[in-house]
């Protein structure tokens, strides 16, 4: 394999890291006030703003919508100054809207950016989603294989008992054979009721957030934003996009999709040059949340570049608040 020449300046894995802790400081106003779409639109207008201040020429290609409506960052979007380098965007300007207006764990605001055309355009359908962490044989886990053979796979590959694996799923009255089968095997479960971008990122690090293994069917943009973190940070996931309407499988078709059965891999979904950041809005297992202190305010966010295999923590104390008015 060659070496790999990327068009993205290195500075802008920083620049990213602003635009997320400027997203978050203001979604984390909103914690706890029961507004889910005035929470969503302050964080959409926060990201936009910040996004349309690089010297990129960046396309949306995961958004909040698939058409021209405020306040959404749209698919087809255009944000930058235009002067910079071509890039593909996906983005959840607040990934878990409504555990933020509950003020509940790992609310994040995040963003993927790569060179245009490397990112999967999903539509904003159901995905199906099965995700470990790095170290592992390629294929060790596979969404055709039934539950109990994945999980016996990755226990076996740990050298532990199948009873020492934990799943995290999304607590949604369609996963229910799911959840039985894997408790049929004795595996234990983390149900959670939003954010499957954070659950996926938390397979790479089980030993201090206790998830060994992501399944099961959630968003879309949410499985293509989690797909360019673990290019980034190392592991595995594959995809299946899941259209349950004539008017969904038209919209898919429209974005490309010939093949609705397609199982998608991780480099399929997010390939070259990606640059992965998040903030967190709400404390979580992966971040801390935004903390207000007086006229100061602390934001914990991370950074991370495929291409380099770097990752950044980056846990910041603003002293202006006016910057982030």
């Amino acid at each position: 394999m060659g070496k790999i020449i990327s068009a993205l300046d290195r500075v802008l894995t920083l620049e990213l890291a602003r635009v997320t802790e400027r997203t978050a400081v203001a979604s984390a106003r909103l914690r706890g006030r029961g507004d889910e779409v005035l929470a969503d639109q302050v964080a959409v207008d926060a990201m936009r703003k910040e996004l349309n201040a690089l010297d990129i020429d960046g396309t949306v290609v995961i958004g909040e919508g698939e058409r021209d409506e405020a306040p959404m960052l749209y698919i087809g979007e255009k944000v930058g100054t235009g002067k910079g380098p071509k890039v593909d965007i996906a983005l959840d300007p607040l990934e878990g809207t409504t555990i933020t207006a509950k003020a509940m764990p790992n609310a994040l605001c995040v963003i993927a950016v790569a060179e245009a055309g490397t990112l999967l355009h999903a539509p904003d359908v159901y995905m199906d989603k099965i995700a470990i962490g790095g170290g592992y044989k390629e294929g060790l886990v596979d969404l055709d294989a039934t539950p109990a053979e994945n999980i016996k796979a990755l226990a076996d590959a740990k050298g532990v008992a199948v009873a020492d694996i934990t799943a995290c799923i999304l607590d949604r009255a369609r996963h229910a054979d799911l959840v039985a089968a894997v408790r049929d095997t004795g595996a234990a479960i983390r149900l959670i009721g939003d954010g499957d971008v954070a659950g996926v990122i938390d397979t790479t690090n089980p030993e201090e957030t206790g998830t060994d293994i992501y399944m099961g069917i959630g968003g879309a943009p949410e499985g293509v934003l989690a797909a360019a973190a673990l290019r980034c940070i190392g592991g595995q996931m594959q995809g299946r996009l899941v259209t349950s309407s004539a008017a969904q499988k038209a919209r898919a078709a429209k974005m490309g999709v010939e093949d609705f059965d397609r199982k998608y891999t991780m480099a399929e979904m997010a390939s070259g040059d990606v640059m992965f950041a998040a903030t967190g809005v709400t404390d979580g297992s992966l971040l801390s949340g935004v903390h207000f202190k007086g006229d100061n305010v602390t934001t914990d966010t991370v950074v991370m570049r495929s291409l380099t295999g770097t990752i950044r923590w980056i846990r910041a104390e603003h002293s202006n608040l006016e910057k982030f008015s």
